[in-house]
């Protein structure tokens, strides 16, 4: 019997093929997360919504709605997703991006554009929201231990090349009519929608959801698939029986869904601490300024380095080709160098990074203004190769099987929520306070670095079982999580079964079955 297909790919070109359409979603999210900075201070921009001209609160109110949708989409799947799968979810959440951009780019001047615009924006940010909540835990639960690390990074780093191809966009469409100059940059990011709501269309379903649903055949038949194996190979099973071993320790077997209460309950699994890794992760991936430098770059150039608008787009665009490449250096190093030192050396960067930039601007000089330029081209290459990709990938395999998709979706909503607030104060920020916007940034990322060393476990090389075992092995002997990761060695598929066991995860219930067979068969010898 030949190995189950999907869109006629078994094995490994299935496997690429689930990364490359997931990962479009996030080219996508880059995408959308850029396009804004050329658009919102251009002449033809401002004439239609005159709402925007000159006016920094309004600027930045246009451009953080977009986050507010994120919220609402991350909302609905920490609601719904579990109910919907990943599948359903992802092709929803691209079906609705395209809607809110079709209402963005029909804004007309003899209407009310700038109320169908911010709908618009925040519809596709709806859409944003569900995708972002969803894709990372898709590609987590459909990923080979050896190489789930680098694909999630993979998604994260490609963020960086949606907002390169954002800002090129913006610039070269600057030198177009006043239509083309915003309408044709918004309505590009269609192209990645389509790519992502057509590829899922004939994508298998995550093996990890289809079990919690018990769609057992289904199930088996996806890991068979992604692993190029036929349904009934010893290691097909022996992975079939891991992951219910897995749900049936969370609590999870027989049931239709997971109670929110859930994530906030302690004991061997730790589902609140674990949730609380990962939205903090998020959160501060988004206090430490990054979109202060991302959406608002061509402004911070015009307005604290005293550049034209038309070289500031221009830079900001050399700027995302430095974030693009060093986005890329995290696929090299994330399984060898590991997450928590790649969150301890990114804030460093991202710390001295702003200190730099704040301590030029202080003597207020073009001369002096030119270091900060130095500054926060080496703030988004630090961000880029850490920052970037390591809270998408964190949060989805920090926690566990039963509370994986609402963990995900909380810490997606951090994201946005705060996302949506440095998005909304930074122009604010820079009109009144100056220089002390990246002082306050360098605090804050200073402040990151106690609660990454002590609070942060490793889980670069383990399975997302294995990452179960950590927790309880901290647990039960009281210790720091992060020493019990550093203790735990690491274990194969028979070591996982037998840890889990001993750390009373899962009952023997392989055994007491057995148990109770040859019960029976000794009750039938003694009737015979």
């Amino acid at each position: 019997m030949a190995p189950p297909t999907f869109m006629g790919l078994t094995g490994r070109p299935l496997s690429l093929m689930v990364s490359t359409v997931a990962t479009t979603g996030f080219v996508l999210f880059g995408y959308d997360q850029g396009v804004m900075s050329g658009i919102i201070t251009a002449p033809a921009f401002n004439n239609l919504f005159t709402a925007t001209k000159g006016n920094s609160t309004m600027q930045g109110f246009v451009t953080a709605i977009y986050e507010i949708g994120c919220l609402f989409g991350a909302v609905f799947i920490l609601s719904f997703g579990d109910f919907l799968g990943r599948r359903r979810a992802m092709m929803m959440g691209g079906s609705i991006m395209i809607l809110g951009v079709i209402i963005q780019v029909t804004s007309e001047r003899n209407s009310t554009p700038l109320a169908q615009f911010i709908v618009g924006r925040t519809i596709t940010g709806v859409g944003n929201g569900i995708n972002t909540s969803t894709i990372p835990t898709y590609q987590a639960e459909c990923s080979r231990t050896s190489n789930r690390g680098l694909l999630i990074c993979i998604e994260g780093g490609v963020i960086a090349f949606g907002t390169l191809v954002a800002y090129w966009i913006d610039y070269g469409a600057s030198y177009g009519s006043p239509d083309l100059t915003w309408r044709f940059p918004i309505a590009f990011q269609i192209v990645f929608a389509l790519i992502l709501v057509l590829g899922m269309v004939w994508l298998p379903e995550s093996p990890r959801w289809l079990l919690t649903r018990e769609r057992y055949e289904e199930g088996e038949t996806v890991i068979a698939a992604l692993r190029g194996l036929e349904r009934d190979d010893k290691e097909t099973q022996l992975q079939k029986q891991i992951i219910m071993d897995s749900i049936s320790a969370s609590g999870y077997a027989g049931r239709k869904g997971t109670p929110l209460k859930a994530v906030f309950s302690g004991g061997k699994t730790q589902h609140f601490r674990r949730m609380m890794l990962g939205v903090s992760s998020q959160f501060m991936q988004q206090v430490g300024g990054c979109n202060a430098v991302i959406y608002y770059f061509p402004i911070l150039f015009e307005q604290s380095i005293h550049q034209s608008h038309n070289i500031s787009l221009l830079l900001g665009g050399v700027n995302m080709i430095v974030y693009a490449i060093f986005a890329t250096v995290s696929w090299f190093i994330i399984e060898r160098v590991g997450r928590r030192k790649l969150f301890l050396w990114g804030t460093v960067g991202q710390c001295l990074s702003m200190v730099l930039v704040f301590a030029c601007l202080i003597p207020g000089t073009t001369a002096a203004a030119k270091g900060a330029a130095v500054g926060l081209f080496t703030y988004i290459a630090s961000f880029g190769a850490s920052w970037l990709p390591l809270p998408w990938l964190y949060p989805a395999e920090i926690n566990p099987i039963k509370t994986r998709q609402k963990a995900n979706a909380l810490s997606t909503c951090s994201n946005w929520l705060f996302n949506f607030l440095i998005v909304m104060i930074t122009p604010i920020m820079i009109t009144n306070i100056h220089w002390g916007t990246y002082l306050f940034f360098a605090i804050v990322n200073a402040c990151f670095l106690p609660v990454i060393y002590f609070t942060y476990p490793e889980t670069a090389r383990r399975s997302l079982e294995e990452v179960d075992i950590i927790f309880a092995k901290g647990y039960r002997d009281n210790i720091g999580y992060v020493k019990a990761a550093r203790e735990l060695e690491f274990l194969t598929d028979e070591g996982i079964d037998a840890k889990a066991r001993e750390y009373g995860l899962v009952e023997d219930v392989r055994a007491g079955k057995q148990a109770e067979r040859l019960g029976g068969e000794l009750e039938v010898e003694k009737g015979v």
